[in-house]
């Protein structure tokens, strides 16, 4: 009898703890939603006035591309002084401010807007912020005359050497919540499925692109945070588009390839840490590591809680920099050339594993963060930045 009650109390401890996590996480979504909520309305009450901007609107003479293509150049190439008109050459973490942008600021500013907007209506279920989201991706996937065509061959040229790199991808890191954005509009009838079955027919001839040509093989192979966030931007396209080959193949690339050859057994990436700007971007791949897990984990196969066998996990990433986030004079490593005042923000990384671990130090430093930063170099190196697309999901 006694051995009896003792299993009957565990179980009941076991269902106490277990409704305490659930209740835990829900308070946690809740304070970071109360954090945004009035300033995303108010925000998205001034895009209700702003009008689609996409590709077709800008051009520059040195694109090899047509006016519908995407066009971008190398960030860290510049005009070489002993060879005017010639090749450019690199200045790894120093940003060419004569380079052409239009088209890459075009896309953060779609993200912006339709994010912000369908935050809104996710806050208010009211229908005229569903429907300026929809007037904004008609325009950038659907409209023939000024849409994007689903592919960058064009992106991150570099003048004299070539006209595109498979490493000019990144700049498709900013479509992620346009697409998560896309999915809950048209999960929950935000927007007609007929105009969805359009947008998505968009992201999946893109998704297809950039698994099959030689660029985007070229960014899936490569060896540090360009390939993290080429699976952000698939895993991001795959569950839009119910493309269950390529969620797999995230899957496992995440546990194989991107965990394993990335990360050291301390957590660190030191990949980002030989970089001229190794705070940034040792932020900005464990930001991308973890938008990867957020967007694919499920109860049966969850990345947040993967290990590798020598004990390499995104915990295990958390633990490393977490304490540089919270306090980055305690930074042991070389101070970045660019940009070192403006970090941290409201980093996803510390969203999306609080909520995965139920950790509410992260949520307090996270809501200690800037939400909104305004330098336009920190915006470009955060493309997940609205909460409310990832926590108000139900």
């Amino acid at each position: 009898m006694t051995k009896v009650v003792y299993i009957i109390g565990a179980l009941l401890l076991s269902a106490a703890m277990l409704s305490s996590h659930l209740f835990a996480s829900d308070a946690l979504k809740d304070k970071v939603i109360q954090s945004v909520k009035e300033t995303e309305i108010a925000r998205a009450k001034a895009f209700l006035h702003a009008n689609p901007v996409t590709v077709a609107h800008a051009s520059c003479e040195r694109s090899a591309g047509g006016q519908n293509d995407f066009y971008s150049e190398g960030d860290y190439w510049w005009p070489d002084p002993e060879n005017p008109g010639g090749p450019y050459i690199q200045k790894d973490g120093q940003t060419n401010p004569d380079n052409f942008t239009a088209h890459r600021l075009a896309m953060i500013r779609l993200s912006e807007i339709v994010a912000t907007l369908t935050s809104a209506w996710l806050l208010t279920n009211e229908q005229m912020y569903a429907d300026k989201a929809l007037e904004h991706l008609n325009a950038w996937f659907v409209d023939s005359a000024t849409l994007m065509n689903p592919h960058m061959l064009y992106a991150q040229a570099i003048y004299g050497r070539v006209t595109g790199r498979g490493i000019g991808l990144i700049d498709a890191y900013h479509f992620v919540e346009v697409a998560q954005s896309v999915k809950l509009l048209s999960d929950k009838g935000g927007i007609p499925a007929g105009q969805a079955a359009k947008i998505k027919n968009w992201f999946s001839e893109f998704l297809t692109w950039m698994t099959t040509h030689e660029y985007g093989i070229a960014e899936m192979n490569w060896h540090n945070n360009h390939a993290t966030c080429w699976a952000a931007t698939a895993s991001s396209m795959a569950v839009l588009t119910d493309n269950k080959e390529i969620i797999k193949l995230c899957k496992d690339r995440f546990k194989n390839i991107l965990l394993p050859d990335q990360m050291a057994v301390d957590g660190s990436f030191p990949l980002e840490l030989k970089r001229t700007k190794p705070y940034g971007y040792a932020l900005f791949n464990i930001d991308a590591f973890c938008t990867v897990a957020q967007i694919l984990s499920t109860p049966e196969d969850n990345l947040w809680t993967y290990e590798t066998s020598d004990g390499k996990s995104l915990k295990k990433g958390m633990e490393f920099i977490y304490p540089f986030i919270k306090d980055k004079n305690q930074w042991p490593f070389d101070k970045d050339i660019y940009i070192w005042d403006e970090w941290p923000v409201r980093h996803p990384a510390l969203l999306f594993s609080a909520m995965a671990f139920n950790n509410q130090e992260f949520i307090e430093t996270y809501l200690r963060l800037p939400a909104y930063p305004t330098y336009p170099e920190v915006i470009r190196n955060l493309p997940v930045r609205h909460p409310v697309l990832w926590l108000k999901v139900k």
